[in-house]
């Protein structure tokens, strides 16, 4: 099967189970009954769940009885996971609070840490290849259904924070996970994902007793994090969780572009040599800053925008290590954001160098102090997270192109060490979480060694013209995406 008709293939849910942490216990003994959210937290209960997951080859014996084996093995590991990872087995807990003397009504938000479980799902695509999947220049909407807890958000409170899904396909198995974005960020969800390939592996290989001792994937860091004036738990002003949600509504489609390692540094090359002749020559643009700056220029041209229309470029930044206090093991969100503001003219027609270099100021301004005075003020004026919104009439026509771009993920997260026993991944992908028009997810590249590969969902119209931009595809990897 080709991804031509990838569209046709069905994924059917052979069985759910609910998953609970072993042992019952934390890593560092008894876990507490309630982890409250920080703001940064907090913030992100509006938005929908962290979903990624990777394409592994088959197993040497994976049909019949073998498979479900597999399958059995997967779920014990993660219930070892689990066990280093317990909160992330609770649950949201809403709480009613009436006094709070600034608004008369509040909530708090919570997280209940008794061990419920966590979502597994075992599923099946008999006729959905590696093929369907990575082939095609658009990524087919079957990927979606390779993730659970599809739509969901992180007020869904309802709805346990954690699921997994294994899904057999033709020639392999696909391996996934969502994560309501309130509990954790990508730092996390990758540590709990490594943690888990890491503990698979050593049992597939070695048998039970060799999934024991310690693991080389550091443990996590459960504590919660608050600065010392912030109030624990924090009241928010309002009558009811539903008060703040805003379901999205997500219109885009997807591409997937690998960047071969030498292309990466061709890139970082022109975007310094660009601006060695400048007096900002002291800093040297990264080779993220440089080829994030590639689709910054693409996306302008891809939407056409008017030269003198304002462009926003964000990328989240993660905190571990940057703020005092916040471990690089620490389980919870920890990302603020840097943001670029241009003219779409001088995107375009000021060379990649520059707008690189936006890209590296916008970096290179992270305050620390402007953090805390953020996480500071938060409690008392709330804000959060909307990944999208209705489209607006002038949307629907075209009248009023988009012109922010966002990113998130990072190549420095591991994708391709997670062997769960019988070979590293062939592919990542994401599920429908999150899937806004401008969304760029980036990710370590499948060669290693500097390569990096990006996501980017556009409106049908301007993706369709940033695959057929011979400036971008230039750059992008024979295989990767490129349009033959």
């Amino acid at each position: 099967m080709q991804g031509a008709t990838a569209d046709d293939v069905e994924v059917q849910i052979v069985s759910r189970r609910v998953v609970r942490p072993e042992p019952a216990t934390s890593l560092g003994g008894a876990p507490p009954e309630t982890m409250h959210l920080t703001p940064w937290d907090l913030r992100g209960i509006t938005v929908d769940y962290i979903q990624k997951g990777v394409l592994l080859p088959k197993p040497l014996a994976a049909s019949g009885a073998e498979a479900r084996h597999l399958v059995d093995g997967l779920a014990s590991s993660f219930a070892r996971a689990l066990g280093r990872f317990y909160p992330l087995a609770g649950r949201l807990a809403v709480t009613d609070d009436g006094s709070d003397p600034g608004h008369g009504q509040g909530i708090t938000v919570s997280l209940r840490c008794d061990g419920e479980g966590a979502e597994f799902v075992h599923a099946v695509a008999p006729d959905l290849t590696a093929g369907d999947i990575t082939a095609p220049v658009f990524i087919p909407p079957v990927v979606w259904s390779l993730f659970p807890l599809n739509g969901t958000l992180g007020a869904d409170v309802s709805c346990p924070v954690l699921a997994a899904q294994v899904t057999e396909r033709a020639d392999g198995v696909f391996v996934a996970m969502s994560l309501n974005h309130c509990v954790a960020d990508g730092t996390t969800f990758w540590h709990l994902f490594n943690t888990w390939s890491e503990i698979s592996r050593r049992s597939f290989v070695g048998g039970d007793a060799a999934a024991g001792g310690e693991l080389s994937t550091p443990p996590p860091m459960l504590d919660r994090w608050f600065l010392d004036s912030c109030p624990v738990p924090i009241c928010l002003p309002f009558g009811k969780l539903e008060d703040i949600i805003r379901r999205p509504v997500y219109a885009p489609v997807e591409c997937f572009f690998e960047f071969s390692s030498e292309s990466v540094k061709k890139l970082k090359a022109k975007a310094n040599a660009e601006m060695s002749s400048t007096a900002t020559a002291a800093a040297v643009i990264s080779s993220l800053q440089a080829l994030l700056a590639h689709v910054w220029r693409a996306a302008c041209r891809a939407r056409e925008l008017p030269p003198e229309r304002e462009t926003t470029y964000m990328l989240l930044v993660g905190c571990r290590g940057r703020v005092r206090g916040v471990p690089q093991g620490y389980v919870g969100n920890a990302v603020t954001a840097a943001t670029a503001k241009c003219a779409a003219g001088e995107v375009v027609d000021k060379g990649l160098g520059w707008a690189a270099w936006q890209l590296n100021r916008a970096v290179a301004a992270f305050d620390e102090e402007a953090v805390r005075g953020d996480l500071a003020s938060w409690p008392g004026d709330p804000r959060f997270v909307y990944a999208a919104a209705a489209p607006s009439r002038e949307e629907e026509e075209g009248a009023a192109a988009a012109t922010k771009v966002v990113t998130g993920s990072s190549p420095r997260f591991d994708v391709y060490g997670n062997d769960f026993g019988w070979g590293k991944p062939v592919a990542v992908r994401s599920g429908a979480g999150n899937k806004m028009e401008g969304k760029v997810t980036v990710y370590e590249g499948i060669d290693g060694g500097g390569s990096m590969a990006l996501e980017v969902c556009l409106s049908a119209r301007a993706l369709a013209r940033l695959v057929a931009d011979e400036e971008f595809m230039a750059a992008v990897s024979a295989g990767g995406g490129a349009v033959a």
